[in-house]
């Protein structure tokens, strides 16, 4: 009996040996992936903007009220949560797969042999009956030695799949938090366009009013009253195209955060919405742990080296060990009579593949593909991530520029109307001066509120390139 028990530890010892083998080498993340800085920009820390949580870096009420709701309704989202849980599952089975199965069966079979028949006649004559029973209650136990890491390799490709479903949540987060953020700033520069349009409209209602009195006076033509009223009609029409737009603004937003169509509050204007100072990006290398798509074919290259590892265990031989046991008896009333009823068996299978090995080889050849594939794949998310960090960098600088030198016109032509208006009422202007300073300062307003949104959209762009949103 001693000698049994020393040959099965030395089959267990030597089994646990062979778990330990791995036949296939895995790719690692390729460091050169990475350039040292963005472009024309170098950091000396890794301190980055997106490690803040989008409740810190935005601050306005409403907004962050809107946000709430789409990271909360947002139906896209809640999909997204649904493959975390559906891929929770594959890696609780996954985890699973290397304890062995085991089965309980129950049988009752009662057969009746011909007269004729060697079976028949041996019952009739040792057992004295005209048919065989047989009862059984056995447990059976199979399990699969991971000699080549083969059960392993399934574990690690669903726990890389499991943490891919939550990479790809995270990044739809920050692309909503992104859309929504953008949205809203959208929204308050059509405000600030449709004061601009109405606070126009009455500085051209002033002016026709003089016009008109300068025409039944004899000093203009008619020609002076159509212009005046042409340029009126200008500002005029803006006021409902720019309403229309708001509607549709409000609407889109609704959507994305999961309700109805419905009015949007916000408890700012577009001047109030301070930019954010001094931005930092960090270094591109820390995209890798930020940004969840980079992430996410990061974890794509350790799940296609677990395929490979699985298709390369499958070429080689599988050890199956599987044992049996319980009560047998051809009586009922002796069924569960022990020990006499109790039997047990243990066996164990080497299986190697002969004829399948072309689809096995093939498999694996595929595999390999595959990781080639996903190596390339990271690169080109590193690639697109630098990219979209680096427009946004060069964004916020020219666009400050522009937003300098628009806001100075603008200061400019407000002075230009007050000295029109004066030197026109005065007879020292003609209306077609003022016609085209009113004219040229609707047109600089409406550019300079356009400037500040795309400001502020160019600040939430740099944070979701960066892989800020979705903490």
């Amino acid at each position: 009996m001693k000698k049994h028990i020393n040959k099965y530890v030395a089959v267990l010892v030597l089994i646990t040996t062979l778990t330990a083998c791995k036949v296939s080498k895995d790719i690692e993340t390729p460091k050169d992936a990475f350039p040292e800085n963005f472009r024309d920009v170098t950091y000396n820390d890794s301190t980055s903007v997106a490690d803040l949580s989008w409740k810190e870096f935005i601050t306005e009420t409403s907004l962050q009220k809107l946000i709430d709701s789409a990271v909360t309704r947002n139906f896209d989202l809640l999909t997204a949560q649904k493959n975390i849980e559906q891929a929770q599952w594959q890696l609780t089975q996954a985890k699973w797969g290397n304890i062995p199965e085991l089965n309980l069966q129950v049988a009752a079979t009662s057969n009746r042999p011909s007269d004729n028949s060697l079976n028949g006649l041996s019952t009739s004559s040792f057992l004295g009956k005209k048919h065989i029973e047989d009862y059984n209650a056995v447990l059976g136990l199979s399990w699969e030695a991971d000699i080549w890491g083969k059960i392993r390799s399934r574990k690690q490709s669903a726990l890389a799949e499991y943490l891919q479903s939550e990479e790809a949540k995270k990044g739809l987060q920050t692309t909503i938090v992104a859309n929504v953020s953008k949205g809203y700033y959208n929204l308050l520069m059509l405000d600030a366009q449709l004061a601009i349009a109405k606070k126009n409209l009455t500085l051209n209602d002033s002016t026709i009013f003089v016009i008109n009195l300068q025409f039944e006076s004899g000093q203009v033509t008619s020609l002076a009253q159509q212009q005046a009223e042409a340029q009126q009609a200008i500002a005029a029409q803006l006021i409902p195209e720019l309403e229309q737009n708001i509607a549709i603004q409000e609407n889109a937003l609704s959507v994305i955060t999961g309700s109805f169509p419905s009015k949007k509050e916000r408890n700012t204007t577009l001047n109030a919405i301070g930019l954010h100072e001094d931005l930092k990006a960090g270094i591109p290398a820390s995209l890798v742990s930020r940004r969840p798509d980079v992430k996410n074919a990061e974890l794509a290259l350790r799940a296609s080296n677990a395929k490979v590892g699985i298709a390369k265990a499958s070429m080689y031989p599988a050890l199956n060990i599987t044992a049996s046991g319980g009560l047998n008896s051809f009586e009922s009333s002796n069924w569960f009579n022990m020990p006499a009823s109790l039997f047990g068996t243990v066996a164990g299978s080497l299986t190697q593949p002969l004829l399948q090995k072309r689809r096995l080889k093939s498999q694996y050849e595929i595999a390999k593909i595959e990781r080639e594939k996903a190596v390339i794949n990271f690169r080109k998310s590193v690639l697109v991530a630098v990219g979209e960090v680096s427009d946004a960098l060069v964004k916020i600088e020219k666009l400050k520029e522009q937003q300098t030198v628009a806001s100075r016109r603008v200061a400019i032509l407000q002075k230009a109307i007050k000295n029109s208006d004066m030197l026109f009422k005065n007879g020292m202007a003609t209306y077609l001066e003022v016609i085209v300073a009113q004219g040229n300062l609707l047109q600089s307003e409406l550019e300079l509120a356009t400037l500040k949104r795309s400001q502020l959209e160019s600040d939430i762009e740099l944070y979701r390139a960066l892989g800020g949103g979705w903490k």
